[in-house]
């Protein structure tokens, strides 16, 4: 996968809120979690939530809505599968979930990873039945030019080409042109895009809808951040996409593994 087109996470989504709307994201932090590997602070938009089954199964909880106490992780997939190699995970999950009795499956980053593809797919197909996803280059090309596109992206094997002409037009629709604004290439190819979304040859895809390009980008961040993709200054305007029902920061300061 090429890379570049996914800087934008970087600059872009740290100025979401000011890029389709003309205002500046709230200065409130959205609530902090706490990575239980790093003891690192940061959004909940960049972290994954594990959670435990009845039977003391670790499961990812990419949703974050799984009843009980939770862990939650800011890291990649190579320093999880470091920190399962090292046991550092099995005693951080200990003090995590208080001394409970946990079973650590040896596939856990791949669940964790396989969670977060699905969350992400499930995410574009709720957008598409609302009527906010966009597909078909022509499609596409004709609402960006009018400035009705609020993300566009592009499968991992879309074609140079047809991406540039895309992206082209998604510049001059924002009255960007000449900043180098592209699309974001997304980690999945146009078989998997078109069986998750029941359409053939899905290459390119555009969100029409401020609030629903937010929903689609919490989600592909969490994915690209897992995936050692996305670098961390991208998650400084994320509040500014996500309205999840987020506590108030003193409340939220209390919770940090809840």
């Amino acid at each position: 996968m090429r890379t570049p087109p996914n800087e934008r996470l970087s600059s872009d989504i740290g100025k979401g809120q000011k890029a389709r709307t003309g205002k500046s994201a709230p200065d409130r932090s959205c609530p902090e979690r706490r990575c239980i590997l790093s003891g690192e602070h940061g959004p909940r938009e960049r972290f994954v939530r594990l959670a435990i089954s009845p039977e003391g199964l670790v499961l990812p909880d990419p949703l974050a809505k799984a009843p009980g106490r939770g862990a939650w992780l800011g890291c990649d997939r190579a320093t999880l599968e470091e920190a399962m190699a090292s046991r550092k995970l099995r005693g951080a999950l200990a003090r995590a979930f208080k001394g409970a009795d946990l079973t650590v499956s040896d596939t856990l980053p791949e669940q964790v990873e396989t969670a977060l593809v699905r969350t992400l797919l499930d995410r574009l197909g709720l957008e598409m039945r609302a009527g906010h996803l966009l597909l078909g280059s022509d499609r596409i090309a004709q609402a960006a030019r009018m400035g009705g596109v609020d993300l566009l992206l592009h499968a991992s094997d879309a074609s140079e080409d047809g991406s540039r002409k895309l992206d082209q037009a998604w510049r001059v629709g924002r009255d960007r042109e000449g900043t180098g604004e592209q699309g974001i290439r997304l980690p999945l190819d146009r078989a998997a895009l078109s069986v998750a979304l029941g359409r053939d040859n899905v290459v390119h895809l555009a969100l029409a809808d401020g609030s629903a390009a937010g929903r689609v980008e919490a989600a592909l961040t969490r994915l690209l951040h897992f995936q050692g993709l996305a670098s961390p200054e991208s998650d400084a305007g994320m509040d500014a996409h996500e309205d999840d029902g987020a506590l108030p920061d003193a409340a939220a300061q209390d919770e940090l593994n809840a």
